[in-house]
C-alpha cells in the first residue's frame, strides 16, 4: 500500500454549462500530468447545484463521461467528480470516477437534500461504494451525506480480515457559506471515527441561485488535522496521504474492533447482513 498523492481542485463552477466547465476544469488540472495520483472535482461541477440543471442530464454514453476517461487517461491519474446523470431508473447525483485504463466506477448520493427540494427532481442511491485504487479503499461519498455518520461507519471488512471496510472517505460538495462550520467540523469529526483520512471538495463564488461558497476545500488527516486546506478562493492543491501512518495508527490505537455493528439498512443490506460495503472499481 503506498502513499496516495490527493488532488484537491476547488474551482468557481459555471452556471448550467457543461461545456464550459469541462473546458475550465480541464484546464485547472491539466499542470497535474504525472504529478497526481486522484484528482477530486466539487459535486455537480459541470452545473452547479440546481434543480433546473435536470433538463441537461446526460447519459454514461454522454460528453463529461468521455471527458472525465480522456482526462484520467492524460492525466496518468483518476478523476471524480459528481454530474447529473440520466438513466431508465431515473436522474442521479452520480459521483464519477474514471481511472487511467477506462475503467469507471460510480456512487449514486444516497442522502437527497430535502431542503433544496433534491428528493422531488433526483432519484436516491441505494448502495454503498467503495473503490480500490493504487492499494487504498475509498469511500465515495457526495456532499449531504456528510451529515449521516452511520452510513459512512468505517467496520472491518468480513472479506479481509484485520483490514477496515475503506481507507479514506472522499467527500465532493456543494456546501454554502452559511453552513461553513458544520463542513469543517463534519468533516474532521468523520476522520476521527473512522480512523481514516477524509477529502473534501467544495466549490467556490456565487451560483446561479445567489448561493455564496466559500471553499474550504480540506485533507484531513487520522487524527482529525488537516494536511491542506483551501480557504475561499479557486485552488488546486495536492496532499500526500501517508500509508504508514494510517495503518501505525489504527495498530495504536485500535478503536475499530470495539465499535458497534451497524447494519445499513436501506443501503443494499438486510437486518442481520454484515456486508457493508459494494466493492468496485
Amino acid at each position: 500500500m503506498p502513499d496516495l498523492r490527493v488532488s484537491l481542485v476547488q474551482g468557481e463552477t459555471r452556471w448550467h454549462d457543461p461545456e464550459a466547465n469541462r473546458a475550465y476544469y480541464g484546464g485547472l488540472i491539466a499542470p497535474l500530468r504525472g504529478q497526481t495520483d486522484l484528482v477530486v472535482l466539487p459535486e455537480t461541477f459541470t452545473s452547479g447545484f440546481s434543480n433546473a440543471a435536470i433538463a441537461r442530464a446526460e447519459g454514461m454514453d454522454g460528453a463529461t463521461v468521455a471527458w472525465m476517461r480522456q482526462q484520467a487517461a492524460t492525466l496518468g491519474a483518476a478523476v471524480a467528480g459528481s454530474v447529473q446523470i440520466r438513466t431508465e431508473a431515473g436522474v442521479f447525483n452520480r459521483l464519477l470516477l474514471a481511472t487511467p485504463d477506462g475503467a469507471l466506477a460510480h456512487y449514486d448520493k444516497r442522502h437527497l437534500f430535502t431542503f433544496a427540494r433534491e428528493h422531488e427532481r433526483y432519484a436516491p442511491g441505494r448502495a454503498r461504494v467503495v473503490v480500490a485504487w493504487k492499494g487504498w479503499r475509498i469511500l465515495l461519498q457526495v456532499c449531504y451525506d456528510l451529515r449521516f455518520p452511520v452510513f459512512s461507519r468505517n467496520r472491518f471488512d468480513p472479506a479481509h480480515p484485520g483490514q477496515a471496510d475503506y481507507d479514506l472517505a472522499l467527500y465532493v460538495a456543494n456546501w454554502p457559506s452559511a453552513r461553513a462550520y458544520a463542513w469543517q467540523t463534519l468533516l474532521r469529526a468523520r476522520a476521527i471515527e473512522n480512523l481514516c483520512y477524509v477529502v473534501g471538495v467544495n466549490r467556490v463564488g456565487t451560483d446561479g441561485n445567489g448561493l455564496h461558497y466559500r471553499g474550504d476545500s480540506a485533507a484531513i488527516d487520522v487524527f482529525g488535522q488537516p494536511l491542506v486546506e483551501c480557504g475561499d478562493a479557486p485552488a488546486v492543491v495536492t496532499a500526500t496521504l501517508s500509508a504508514a501512518d494510517l495503518l501505525a495508527h489504527r495498530q495504536r490505537f485500535p478503536a475499530l474492533q470495539d465499535a458497534d455493528r451497524c447494519v445499513l439498512v436501506g443501503a443494499g443490506e438486510e437486518p442481520g447482513d454484515d456486508a457493508g460495503a459494494t466493492p468496485a472499481g
